[in-house]
């Protein structure tokens, strides 16, 4: 059993969802989102970093994701885009946390079926996937579908990797 949380960077809202994938099932821990209150830069990563923490303290998890930025309405938004995403990468790598980085485009794939899809979609299908009683918040639903592409990501890693294996030991048997 494994449980990840997926990383919706912001530096006005960062989202953030938990599940645990088991056996190839996935399933619902936590979700929310972390609503910068703080004025100034400094405060407002202090404030993302403190959150960060205490969740990872709090839901224990065994790996962690996050989205890969690629674009940002000015250079300014880029750059504090890039800041807040900073910090929780350093956040849950001080909690011995390797952070896996998806694109937009990847999580969508993972999650809809098609990369071009648009957060009602994302919203829906993690609702499904997860059995959400309700649409989950946008960046949260975001969040989590960061955390299911990792776990589906990570589920394919490892049956190639064991399928290697196999291939490679029959050989030396034969």
């Amino acid at each position: 059993m494994s449980v990840i949380i997926g990383i919706d960077p912001g530096s006005r809202i960062t989202g953030y969802g938990v599940i645990r994938f088991e056996a190839g099932r996935l399933s619902y821990v936590a979700s929310g989102c972390v609503r910068i209150t703080a004025e100034g830069l400094p405060l407002r990563l202090k404030q993302i970093q403190d959150a960060l923490h205490e969740l990872v303290a709090w839901h224990k998890p065994d790996e962690a994701a996050i989205e890969r930025v690629f674009m940002a309405r000015n250079a300014d938004s880029a750059l504090k885009l890039g800041q807040a995403r900073g910090v929780a990468i350093v956040t849950l790598a001080s909690h011995g946390l390797d952070v896996a980085e998806y694109a937009a485009k990847e999580v969508k794939q993972a999650v809809v079926g098609k990369g071009s899809a648009d957060k009602v979609q994302v919203q829906h299908m993690v609702m499904a996937l997860l059995k959400l009683p309700g649409l989950p918040q946008a960046d949260a639903a975001d969040a989590l579908g960061i955390a299911i592409c990792h776990a589906h990501r990570s589920a394919s890693a490892t049956r190639i990797q064991e399928q290697q294996l196999r291939s490679f030991t029959g050989r030396v048997r034969g």
